[in-house]
C-alpha cells in the first residue's frame, strides 16, 4: 500500500542511474491507475503492508459509526481530510469516508471538492478491501455501501421513476 496512490504490486527491484547515482528502486504496478511507479528502496518506509482482516473489520465499524461533523471552515477541514487520505492509514481513510458520506446517496448536497475528496478516499479503501477480502469489485462495493448505509441502486431506480412519471402524466 503506497499512501499517495493506493494498492500496488511490487513487480521487481531494479538499479536505476539518476543524476549519476546508482539507486535501487521498486517497480510498483498500480492497477487502478494502470501505471507503474518507481520508488527508491531507501524510501520504502512510505510503503505499508496491506491491512489485516482485523483492521478491515475495525474500519467497517468506523464506517458504521456516527460521523464527526466539525464546525471549522471547509478549507481547513478539506486540508485535514487530504492529509488523512495521503497518510495511507486505513483507519484515517475510513474516518474520511464516514465523515464525507451522504448516507442517502444524494451527492448533489456536496460541493465539488467535498465529492472529490469522498470519491478519492472511497476508491482507496474500496481497492484495499477488495484485495484483502478477495471479492469482486461489485461485491466489495456492496459491503462497503451497506456499512455506510448507502442504497445507491434503489436511489437510481427512484430517480428514474420520477423522470418517467411526469411524462406519463402529461400523456394522459
Amino acid at each position: 500500500m503506497y499512501p499517495k496512490h493506493g494498492v500496488g504490486q511490487i513487480l521487481s527491484v531494479n538499479s536505476k542511474t539518476i543524476g549519476g547515482i546508482e539507486v535501487q528502486c521498486y517497480d510498483i504496478k498500480f492497477e487502478k491507475d494502470k501505471a507503474v511507479g518507481m520508488l527508491p528502496i531507501n524510501k520504502q518506509s512510505h510503503l505499508r503492508p496491506l491491512a489485516t482482516i482485523n483492521q478491515v473489520n475495525k474500519s467497517i465499524s468506523i464506517l458504521k459509526s456516527k460521523p464527526k461533523i466539525k464546525r471549522s471552515m471547509w478549507s481547513r477541514r478539506a486540508q485535514e481530510y487530504e492529509q488523512k487520505i495521503t497518510s495511507g492509514k486505513i483507519y484515517d481513510l475510513a474516518e474520511v469516508v464516514r465523515d464525507l458520506n451522504k448516507g442517502d446517496g444524494l451527492m448533489v448536497d456536496q460541493s465539488y471538492s467535498e465529492r472529490q475528496l469522498f470519491e478519492k478516499a472511497y476508491e482507496r479503501i474500496l481497492s484495499e478491501f477488495q484485495v484483502i477480502m478477495n471479492l469482486s469489485l461489485p461485491d466489495t462495493q456492496k459491503k462497503l455501501d451497506k456499512a455506510l448505509k448507502r442504497n445507491l441502486e434503489t436511489q437510481q431506480v427512484v430517480k428514474t421513476e420520477e423522470k418517467v412519471n411526469p411524462i406519463t402524466e402529461a400523456a394522459k
